[in-house]
């Protein structure tokens, strides 16, 4: 049954974790090897009102930077900058997850083990195809549920993505209206943002990478602390586990349960 559209905004802060790539410059398969990660996740962080997130994380930076007993720590600098979970010290991750498990959000993700044969048939052997498949995965249930969508995108390095995001968004509306026999009316806007910029890209860092760390170490350390902030977790494809993999409230993520990558 579809959700019936809802007159209010919903606000999209989306990131990913992993990289798309299978190959180096010679052509050889390096998933799993030298830094080549096994999966590729995309997620968001959404919410109706951003600007308590941003308030909190902003004090919470302020606090850090004026805390002697943080003083001397070598990635204090960036992270009074930022909030960039892969580089904080433990001391400040700490305080930035008791800090999240306070604010208002809901986090999705999509989880793609990267597997060679579904890269060559379904993306061409494209990294760009592969990502966007799986922000259209991402978003193909969501967008009429509210009638303003603003969704937000981290800029990383010099990559430009908002026309192949815009597509990718236009791909999960075209599926949804098809699936349903229905019309999206709602209005969409795909904006980039630095990390810097937008706080709750920061959020959306910190959510990925203790999703990332389930499947990737079986870590469910910082999973289990957050899990009440996470409404769906897709590992699309383990087929092993099909159709209970999907996860939400009927079907809880345990990384034991997911098969091996």
């Amino acid at each position: 049954m579809v959700k019936k559209t809802e007159e209010k905004t919903t606000y999209y802060f989306v990131d990913e974790s992993g990289d798309p790539i299978f190959y180096n410059r010679y052509g050889e398969l390096i998933v799993g090897q030298g830094g080549c990660s096994k999966i590729l996740l995309v997620g968001f962080i959404r919410t109706t009102d951003p600007r308590p997130i941003r308030q909190a994380l902003s004090d919470l930076r302020y606090e850090i930077a004026n805390d002697p007993y943080l003083r001397g720590i070598p990635s204090l600098k960036s992270s009074v900058e930022y909030f960039h979970a892969k580089n904080d010290s433990p001391e400040v991750r700490e305080r930035v997850f008791k800090k999240i498990v306070s604010l208002d959000f809901k986090a999705e993700f999509i989880v793609a083990r990267k597997i060679e044969s579904i890269f060559t048939k379904r993306h061409n052997r494209r990294e760009n195809v592969f990502y966007d498949d799986l922000l259209a995965k991402l978003f193909e249930n969501k967008l009429h549920t509210s009638a303003e969508n603003k969704i937000y995108y981290a800029v990383r390095g010099n990559r430009i993505r908002q026309e192949p995001i815009s597509s990718a968004i236009q791909t999960a509306i075209l599926t949804f209206e098809k699936k349903w026999d229905t019309k999206i009316n709602s209005t969409i806007e795909v904006q980039a943002q630095t990390m810097t910029g937008e706080p709750c890209l920061q959020l959306a860092d910190y959510m990925n990478w203790a999703m990332q760390r389930t499947f990737l170490k079986g870590d469910m350390r910082y999973f289990n602390f957050v899990k009440d902030k996470i409404s769906y977790v897709a590992d699309v494809y383990d087929f092993d586990r099909y159709p209970k993999n999907y996860y939400g409230s009927k079907n809880l993520f345990d990384a034991n349960k997911i098969s091996p990558l």
